[in-house]
């Protein structure tokens, strides 16, 4: 795979070179913690490299919380979006799946992913709810992000990974090609030294086939007991990388606006006369998982789940569907 490096230094005047053609947006860190922000001249050494993740997920750009979509798109500059780690890229193959299915395409989204350039960021250390690899998702990108990037001590390395990807590179004039291969190999070191602690914390966990097996088999009591804190808030599926329900909302003037959902919203399956089949609390938790193990797994071939973990950080009920999964699996 093709290496490129920069100087940190020329890499940030290169970065605020662009911000006249593009938007861009990175993971930055403020008071609060790590999130996606747009970036501007003031906030450029800001931006964090290599250390995972930020608190919202890659979805939000490519899917609104709501949006008209009988309004016409509107022209917009390109995109460059820095520093998604791998489980946020790799969320988004199913995306793509549903949204860009040659029947049924969104082009609203289509027209996102179209304008967008994704810079992934390698991660060289874990968070407690990491849980990637468990479900073959590697802590850094080698496909489908259009580049790979890596902060290591003055220079900024760029991983080329897309035609896209190259092309961008060499719109900066001090990237150079990287030829040190000791270089490399410390960058593979450190990719391994990450997968080999993801896979000491998640040792018990099993794989994302045999969840949705233990799953599937699961009796209704487990699923009474853990849903027994849970509030119904949706935060769980409103963060979630891949998780893409939605409804279309009828408006005056013939207008329709499509508004994200979450199954773990009282009344999401409501249907007119009141029928309701997740009523109860239990059934609509025991759904979530049975959606993202079971059946989608059923009907795509991307991953419905990328161990990202962030359902568990955000859970205001502090429930763990990892500690879960290592009960059914027990």
């Amino acid at each position: 795979m093709e290496y490129k490096v920069i100087e940190k230094e020329e890499w940030d005047k290169a970065v605020e070179q662009l911000l006249l053609s593009y938007s861009i947006f990175a993971a930055i860190r403020n008071e609060f913690g790590l999130d996606y922000e747009p970036v501007s001249a003031d906030n450029i050494d800001k931006i964090s490299y290599n250390k995972p993740k930020p608190a919202t997920s890659l979805k939000n750009f490519f899917l609104p919380i709501k949006e008209n979509v009988t309004s016409p798109i509107q022209g917009e500059k390109k995109r460059v979006i820095i520093g998604a780690p791998n489980c946020d890229i790799e969320g988004l193959r199913i995306l793509d799946e549903i949204y860009l299915d040659k029947d049924f395409d969104d082009m609203f989204y289509r027209n996102r992913r179209e304008n967008t350039l994704l810079i992934s960021s390698d991660c060289f250390g874990i968070q407690e709810h990491c849980h990637c690899l468990s479900y073959d998702v590697k802590p850094y990108s080698t496909s489908f992000a259009d580049i790979a990037i890596i902060h290591k001590e003055s220079r900024i390395i760029l991983r080329i990974i897309t035609p896209m990807g190259k092309e961008f590179a060499n719109q900066l004039t001090m990237v150079r090609q990287l030829d040190d291969q000791a270089v490399v190999s410390a960058i593979e070191k450190q990719h391994s030294d990450v997968e080999s602690m993801l896979k000491t914390s998640n040792k018990s966990l099993p794989d994302y086939r045999e969840t949705g097996r233990i799953v599937k088999e699961a009796g209704e009591d487990i699923w009474k007991r853990y849903s027994s804190s849970c509030v119904s808030c949706g935060a769980c599926a409103t963060i979630c990388p891949t998780c893409s329900c939605f409804l279309l909302i009828d408006k005056p003037g013939f207008e329709k606006v499509k508004q994200l959902d979450a199954c773990q919203y009282p009344g999401f399956e409501r249907v007119a006369g009141g029928e309701d089949g997740l009523f109860e609390l239990h059934r609509r938790f025991r759904n979530r998982y049975m959606c993202k193990y079971v059946w989608k797994p059923e009907k795509f071939k991307s991953l419905a789940c990328t161990g990202c973990g962030r359902c568990i950080e955000a859970c205001i009920g502090k429930i763990n569907k990892n500690e879960l999964f290592i009960e059914l699996a027990g």
